[in-house]
């Protein structure tokens, strides 16, 4: 008899990825995992560089090569070897955001199945105005071949006998034929804001009053409006009638003119073509595919709801046909929740013979819809443009298009699942993630959350440190056993034995305020005539669950608020501004620092540029001729020849998919042979850029500019990022310090500093380096508002202003406000709840 023992863990031996050093860990399988450590200690390198990256090339080894090149190459991970691992799925930090046709109903492919109920259940409407009750007729002719003469669609009214074509499924998509002619989809209409192509009358047009005219190109246009017959030394307020109207709505014609230069040279123009201030905007938008130019025209546009299809993105004649007294528009605007509940009335509503196809088609919806609540989405309609959902909303979005394959076998690794997550969303992240397990699949998470942390049932912590002081393995054990070992980094969070109040001004009961700042909302989204007010100088919290308003009150509303200018005045639903003498506003998200593989840390501080003036300088840089631009890997005279300064190339190879390697002339290093003979204390300037910050601070220290950028980064706990290391792959924490590197060590005397959940993919630890940064901008004179969920953020604020109860239109409101002691005590929301329980796990309640 021939027996076999199944696996009980995946077998990792000697991973070297990233900073990994040689590291061998073996890992349960059907278990939820944890992996936690420091930011930069080498988590990201085990979960997605060796297990999802060996899980998933070896399932897409086994495909067709056709597929292959399709999917993408997936390189060999850096590991002497991986046994045991199964086929992986990986849900990244940062999904890409969905572009402006997108929406949840097509994110989550439920727009496409509620199209196949309206156009196989739905009750068209005849010609004549007639209602046509639902029959299995119908369905049967939609699904007649689409071929002309085959009468797909074709039904008959049984009231008046007209033949008609009733709506198909691809008639409903607001992508393609089912588009509103109008908006072309997209909901939104395109204005041109008057108030925006003369944004001050008082000028004369010689002065600028038409903005349009200043436009490339147009430049002219004043002295071609003069031959027209307008006056361009009155104030345009005070033209006659008529001659506003030219420069407003005047007819295109040709002119011949003289133009004067500044050096007293005449130009002349036998066909110069008169534009009038709308003309020159949109005559501009026609001929412009630049993007920056497109978005310097997008100025003078004002964006609002399409007035044809009031935002619902449908051609208006496909409303006629309803599911049990609905239009698509309608269902589209319901939130998940209330379409649950609309689904089993549709059963009741339609004949006896449709209810197995009715059954078929909404049980699917069903499965889409169910895992969506379950990660607590249900405030979200199917109509919610995909441009305006958080990052956390997004990760959970994808999290649940996985969950309905109901696979088994299969390796979840899943990177920061918490982003955007209030705590109460955490408890049913955990259930899904259980529920994973249940169906037989093993899940990897690596996450900071001690909430996530104490659910696993085995924990893996990396470190100690971050860069070349990480990458091994601290500990590992069951959440009670790492809590408990004293060299474990996260277990005195665990317990409560940790610091949690590194800021005093934290722990004050009330708050002490000399000066405020806010506005008021009167209606956005779910904010309906909501008045807030901050403390300047200060750390403040917008806190609450996801989907209050947030983002809708800080990003929508207070920052173009506090930055409006004539030419970009504030949103129209904002009034009540309250300045309290905010001057600057530095708004610092979690989007990605530079678009592609060139933009390192180097280049986007002022590092390389320092560097190359220090090389350029040097004896044998005089010698040969070299100047700043020959130590650049952006610039073809310092670029590897083969790489072209990217440091990696594409190999095409027929018939295998295209395999991304390291440039094998410079090895990685961007940077051409010739540039390299050049050295500073026996460096080039490749080794320079191969060190960490931390690395760097004592090698550069004679250099007073890059050791000021060095010691900034080093101090905002990013010691362990190297100086080559490429932006874009930076976690969104790591990204909005980077970005704030530029604003440290000056007077901030009033400047806000808003920030978008700053504590992502922060370890604990991390986090108090980050709140230490906060009041050093906070000691210059600043004034500091973060969106954030992060428990230990929180019981450090100064102020803390709490959204909800829910999300959507549960959201929206006030529901705490003050200390983070009174926002605990005051028993309302889920936010006061967690926090309370927070601060007395840590002795400060």
């Amino acid at each position: 008899m021939h027996s076999t023992t199944i696996p009980s863990a995946i077998r990792v031996i000697g991973a070297y990825e990233h900073n990994l050093k040689q590291l061998s860990v073996d890992i349960p399988l059907h278990q939820l995992v944890a992996i936690t450590g420091r930011s930069g200690s080498g988590k990201s390198s085990l979960a997605m560089g060796v297990l999802y990256s060996e899980g998933m090339r070896r399932y897409v080894s086994a495909l067709s090569t056709y597929t292959r090149r399709r999917l993408g190459q997936v390189g060999h991970a850096k590991v002497e070897k991986v046994e045991h691992i199964p086929s992986a799925i990986a849900l990244r930090q940062r999904p890409v955001v969905p572009g402006i046709r997108s929406t949840v109903g097509t994110t989550t492919e439920a727009l496409n199945v509620l199209r196949l109920a309206f156009s196989r259940l739905g009750s068209p409407r005849c010609p004549n105005g007639h209602q046509v009750p639902p029959t299995l007729k119908i369905a049967e002719a939609m699904d007649l071949p689409n071929v002309p003469g085959s009468g797909m669609g074709v039904i008959t009214c049984p009231t008046c006998g007209v033949a008609f074509r009733a709506y198909g499924a691809e008639d409903f998509a607001f992508n393609s034929t089912g588009a509103c002619p109008a908006c072309d989809g997209t909901g939104q209409a395109k204005t041109l804001a008057v108030s925006r192509l003369i944004p001050d009358p008082t000028k004369t047009i010689r002065e600028g009053a038409v903005a349009s005219w200043r436009l490339p190109g147009r430049n002219f246009m004043q002295i071609v409006a003069q031959y027209a017959g307008v006056d361009i030394d009155t104030p345009f307020e005070d033209l006659p009638a008529a001659q506003q109207e030219m420069v407003w709505h005047g007819p295109r014609q040709t002119f011949a003119i003289n133009i004067p230069s500044k050096t007293g040279k005449i130009f002349h123009m036998d066909n110069a073509v008169y534009e009038n201030a709308f003309n020159a905007v949109e005559d501009s938008m026609k001929t412009t595919t630049n993007e920056r130019a497109i978005a310097r025209l997008n100025k003078f546009y004002e964006f609002g709801t399409c007035p044809t299809c009031h935002g619902s993105r449908f051609k208006p004649e496909l409303l006629t046909q309803w599911l049990n007294g609905k239009n698509i528009a309608q269902v589209s605007d319901m939130t998940l929740s209330e379409l649950t509940a609309f689904i089993p009335t549709i059963f009741t509503w339609l004949p006896d013979d449709m209810q197995p196809l009715a059954q078929d088609i909404l049980r699917e919806l069903t499965q889409i819809l169910t895992p969506l609540r379950d990660l607590g989405l249900g405030y979200l309609t199917l109509s919610r443009a995909g441009m305006s959902l958080s990052t956390g909303e997004l990760q959970r979005i994808q999290l649940a298009r996985t969950l309905r394959t109901q696979t088994t076998g299969v390796l979840y690794v899943l990177d920061e699942p918490s982003i955007g997550l209030h705590p109460a969303n955490v408890a049913g992240l955990l259930e899904v993630m259980r529920s994973l397990v249940d169906q037989g699949n093993s899940v990897i998470v690596v996450d900071h959350d001690t909430a996530i942390i104490e659910a696993a049932d085995q924990v893996l912590e990396i470190g100690p440190g971050a860069g070349s002081a990480g990458g091994r393995l601290l500990n590992q054990g069951t959440p009670a056993a790492i809590a408990a070992r004293p060299t474990s980094l996260i277990g005195p969070f665990l317990t409560g034995q940790a610091p949690l109040s590194v800021r005093s001004t934290a722990r004050r009961r009330e708050p002490l305020v000399k000066k405020w700042f806010g506005v008021t909302v009167t209606d956005r989204f779910n904010l309906h005539d909501l008045t807030v007010r901050l403390p300047l100088n200060q750390m403040s919290v917008v806190s609450g669950f996801s989907g209050a308003g947030k983002s809708t009150l800080v990003f929508d509303g207070l920052v173009p608020a506090l930055t409006a200018t004539k030419a970009a005045p504030a949103p129209s639903w904002t009034r009540d501004l309250v300045r309290g003498g905010l001057r600057r506003v530095v708004a610092i998200d979690a989007s990605p620092v530079g678009k592609n593989v060139r933009s390192t840390v180097a280049t986007y501080t002022n590092i390389l540029d320092n560097l190359r003036a220090l090389f350029a300088g040097l004896p044998e840089s005089t010698e040969r001729g070299y100047t700043a631009s020959d130590f650049s890997y952006n610039v073809a005279a310092g670029a590897c020849p083969t790489c072209g300064g990217t440091g990696t190339i594409n190999l095409d190879i027929q018939y295998l998919p295209d395999m991304q390697t390291v440039c094998p002339t410079c090895g990685g290093r961007r940077y051409a042979q010739k540039v390299l003979e050049v050295r500073w204390h026996d460096r080039s300037i490749a080794d320079l850029l191969d060190l960490s910050v931390d690395e760097a601070l004592p090698v550069l220290e004679a250099l007073p500019a890059i050791e000021k950028t060095l010691q900034t980064l080093h101090d905002m706990g990013l010691g362990y990022l190297h100086l080559g290391e490429s932006t874009p792959t930076l976690s969104g924490g790591e990204a909005q310090r980077l970005k704030l590197t530029a604003h440290m060590g000056r007077a901030q005397n009033g400047t806000l500093f808003v920030f978008d959940e700053p504590s992502v993919g922060l370890h604990p630890l991390d986090v108090q380096v980050l709140l230490g940064v906060f009041q050093s901008l906070i000691d210059a004179g600043g004034t500091v508002l973060a969106i954030e969920h992060d428990l230990d953020v929180l019981a450090n604020a100064d102020y803390i202003l709490d959204m909800g109860p829910g999300g959507g239109s549960e959201g929206g409101q006030i529901v705490a406000s003050g200390t983070p002691a009174q926002v605990a005590a005051s028993g309302a929301g889920h936010t006061g709840k967690y926090l309370a329980d927070h601060l007395r796990r840590f002795g400060l309640a």
